[in-house]
């Protein structure tokens, strides 16, 4: 085939890499911490089932460490993964991926305050809760 034939003829024949539309942006977030507590079930005003817990981090120096604490939510259906991850412990390390967003709230001494939360995409287990010590 020559190289004028393939050139007319390559658009036509190759595929789109994506056919869904395009979002005006995103956020993704990627954590490794240790869940605040078990995760609880809460039902939305709609009647859907979600999952929500906290996953905490540090940073810094031993004898100075900060830690960091992210909202997550998960909308994993009824079944066995949802039952895996709501028998978490807490303490328990995970890794989670999932779309961020920030949230503005006022708090009950009437302060305002941001959030940071994630819709969880995925979930893995490292280790399970932290020995004691």
């Amino acid at each position: 085939m020559s190289f004028a034939l393939r050139r007319s003829v390559t658009p036509f024949s190759r595929r789109a890499f994506s056919t869904s539309p395009r979002s005006s942006s995103f956020a993704k977030m990627t954590i490794v911490g240790r869940l605040a507590d078990t995760p609880e079930l809460h039902a939305t005003s709609t009647g859907t089932e979600l999952l929500r817990y906290v996953v905490g981090t540090n940073s810094g120096p031993r004898d100075n460490q900060k830690t960091s604490w992210f909202r997550v939510t998960s909308f994993v259906p009824e079944g066995p993964q949802r039952d895996f991850i709501a028998g978490l412990d807490k303490g328990t390390l995970v890794y989670v991926e999932g779309e961020a967003s920030m949230s503005q709230y006022t708090d009950a001494e009437g302060k305002p305050r941001s959030a940071l939360n994630i819709v969880q995409n995925k979930i893995e287990v490292l280790s399970s809760k932290k020995p004691a010590q």
